[in-house]
C-alpha cells in the first residue's frame, strides 16, 4: 500500500460500504473512528479523508465533531450527508432540523460544470437519508447541486478542496455515484486505481502471521461456504501445518451439505480436518428455543466450547479463525466499532461469549462478499465454491421462525434443497445472490384430495444485490415459482401454503431473522 482515502466513522451503516466503493476504484481505503489520531490516519499514507453520514444532529450534546486536525491537515475532503453537515457547522456554516426529513430517492440538480461531477448529467437521481440540512454554506463555499427540498444538496470550497453532499453515492440507488466518488478520488485527490484484489491477499496473509506468532497454533470454523474455506487459505498460507479446520455439524446445515464439505475439503484442500458430530448436542440446547437472539447466542456459545474442547485436543490451539465478514460486524455493532447501531446480533461477532478463551483472527473482517470472492479466485478456490450462496452461520436455525425442533428442521431442509434444485436447473443460481426457504410459524387452512388440511407454511426468498447492505428481491418466472410450489406442497408432509418474499432490503433484512 502507497497510500490511501480512508474513510472517518461518524456511526452510518453504510459507512463501510464507502470503503468498499472506494476500493472498486482501485484505491485502498479503511475505516476509522472518526476520532481517531492523526497519527493514525497519517501512517496509511492518505492522499483525501471521507467523512461519512452518521444518525447524530451535530447540535446533539455528545454528537461526534471534526477532527481538530483535519482543517489545517492539507488533505482533500468529502462529507457524505452527516459529514457534509458537519463540515458547514465546524467551519462557520448553519445547519437546522426542520420537520419532517428527506428518505429515499430525489432528482438533484447540478448548478454548472465542476470537477466532483464531471461526466454526469446536469439532472440525476440521489438517494437522500436525512433529518437535518444546511441552512446556509460556510464561509468559501458554493452550491453545487440542489433540489427545491434541499438547497444545499451539494457544496464545494476548490480553494481548500473540501466537498460535501447531502445525498449517499455510496449505495447503488444514487445514479451516478459512482461516478462522484472516483472524480474526488483520481481529479481532486490525485490516486490512480493500483489497488487490486492481489494486494488484500498478501495483507491478510502477513497480518495473520504477525498476529499468530512463530509458533502459534490455529483452529478454523469451517462452515463450508466461500468465507471460511478463504479464511482457512489465508491462515494456511500464513502458518502451514500450525492450522488444523474443524467442521462441526451441528444439525443446522442444508440437506446433503456436510458430506459435500467433508469430501471437498478433504479432497481438494489438503489441510488438516476434523468432523465433530454435534447434532445432538446443539439440537438439544435449541429445543423449543423461539427467540433469534437467543438461538444466536445459544448457537455462538455451544460452537465456541466445541472449538475450545478441540483445540485442547490440538496442541493446546490458542487462535479461532473464522471467515466472518463485515456486513456481519456493522449489524452486531461489535466492540471494536463503537459507532452504529445493532440490527441483529450474528453468532460469530455479538453473540460470543464474553469468557471465550481463543483469540479470534478474522482475516476477512474488513471485507465485503465479492471481496471475498476475489480473494478465493487469487487464492486458487474452485468457481463453484466461490460463487455459493452465502449461508447464515446460525443455519437452518434463524431460517425456522418460532420454535426448534428436529422435525420442523427436516421440513425445511427439503423445502429449500427443491427450491435450489429448481433454481440450478432453471439457470438461475448465478443471476441470484441468494435464495432460500423459511418456515413460518404460520399454519393455513387447505384443501388436498377432497379432505380439509391445516398445515405450515413455507415462505421463499430470492435477492439481487451487488453488496448485502441493500438487495431487491429476484422477479423470477412465474412458471418457476408454480414449479417450486407445487414441489413443496407434494413432495412434503405438513405443508400445504407456499408464499414468495417481495420485501426489499431496506426496510426487511435478507434473513427473516
Amino acid at each position: 500500500m502507497s497510500y490511501s482515502i480512508p474513510v472517518l466513522d461518524f456511526g452510518s451503516q453504510t459507512a463501510q460500504l464507502i470503503v468498499r466503493r472506494v476500493r472498486e476504484l482501485g484505491v485502498y481505503s479503511e475505516l476509522l473512528p472518526h476520532d481517531a489520531p492523526e497519527a493514525q490516519v497519517r501512517a496509511l499514507n492518505p492522499l483525501g479523508v471521507i467523512l461519512s453520514g452518521g444518525p447524530a444532529s451535530v447540535y446533539e450534546p455528545g454528537a461526534p465533531q471534526m477532527p481538530e486536525w483535519l482543517p489545517t491537515s492539507g488533505l482533500p475532503v468529502l462529507g457524505i450527508c452527516y459529514g457534509m453537515q458537519l463540515i458547514s457547522y465546524a467551519l462557520g456554516g448553519v445547519v437546522l432540523s426542520p420537520e419532517g426529513r428527506e428518505f429515499g430517492p430525489a432528482d438533484v440538480s447540478l448548478t454548472g460544470e465542476h470537477s466532483l461531477f464531471t461526466g454526469t448529467p446536469l439532472s440525476q437521481m440521489v438517494w437522500m437519508s436525512h433529518g437535518d440540512r444546511i441552512e446556509s454554506l460556510p464561509p468559501g463555499f458554493r452550491t453545487l447541486a440542489s433540489n427545491p427540498s434541499t438547497p444545499f444538496a451539494a457544496m464545494g470550497d476548490d480553494e481548500r478542496r473540501w466537498y460535501g453532499v447531502q445525498f449517499h453515492p455510496e449505495v447503488v440507488h444514487t445514479s451516478q455515484g459512482k461516478a462522484i466518488l472516483g472524480n474526488f478520488l483520481h481529479t481532486i485527490c490525485g490516486a490512480d486505481s493500483a489497488w487490486q484484489p492481489a494486494n488484500f491477499v498478501a495483507d491478510a496473509i502477513e497480518h495473520a502471521r504477525e498476529k499468530v506468532g512463530p509458533e502459534g497454533r490455529v483452529i478454523c470454523a469451517l462452515s463450508g461456504g466461500v468465507d471460511s474455506a478463504v479464511a482457512a487459505l489465508i491462515i494456511h498460507r500464513a502458518v502451514g501445518e500450525r492450522l488444523t479446520c474443524v467442521f462441526v455439524d451441528n444439525g443446522l446445515l442444508r440437506l446433503g451439505e456436510a458430506e459435500q464439505v467433508i469430501a471437498t475439503f478433504r479432497e481438494h484442500f489438503h489441510i488438516p480436518l476434523v468432523v465433530v458430530d454435534a447434532r445432538e448436542e446443539f439440537i438439544g440446547a435449541l429445543e423449543g428455543v423461539a427467540d433469534p437472539e437467543r438461538k444466536r447466542k445459544i448457537i455462538g456459545e455451544k460452537f465456541v466450547r466445541i472449538f475450545e474442547r478441540e483445540a485442547r485436543g490440538l496442541g493446546d490451539a490458542k487462535f479461532l479463525a473464522q471467515g466472518t465478514l463485515y456486513p456481519d460486524v456493522i449489524e452486531s455493532s461489535a466492540p471494536d466499532r463503537k459507532k452504529g447501531v445493532t440490527i441483529k446480533t450474528h453468532h460469530n461477532v455479538g453473540g460470543l461469549p464474553a469468557d471465550m478463551q481463543m483469540q479470534l483472527v478474522e482475516p476477512l473482517r474488513y471485507l465485503f462478499k465479492d471481496e471475498v470472492r476475489a480473494a478465493g479466485l487469487e487464492l486458487g478456490l474452485p468457481e463453484d465454491w466461490v460463487w455459493r450462496h452465502p449461508f447464515p452461520g446460525p443455519g437452518l436455525a434463524v431460517r425456522l421462525l418460532g420454535p426448534v425442533s428436529w422435525d420442523r428442521l427436516e421440513t425445511l431442509r427439503r423445502a429449500d434443497a427443491i427450491f435450489l434444485e429448481e433454481l440450478r436447473a432453471a439457470g438461475l443460481y448465478r443471476a441470484t445472490q441468494q435464495a432460500f426457504a423459511v418456515l413460518l410459524p404460520v399454519q393455513s387452512v387447505g384443501v388436498m384430495g377432497d379432505y380439509r388440511t391445516y398445515a405450515d407454511t413455507i415462505a421463499i426468498r430470492a435477492i439481487t444485490t451487488e453488496d448485502y447492505m441493500t438487495a431487491d428481491w429476484a422477479r423470477l418466472p412465474y412458471d418457476l415459482l408454480a414449479k417450486v410450489s407445487s414441489r413443496i406442497v407434494n413432495e412434503i408432509s405438513g405443508v400445504n401454503r407456499v408464499v414468495y418474499d417481495i420485501s426489499s432490503k431496506p426496510p426487511a433484512t435478507i434473513e427473516w431473522e
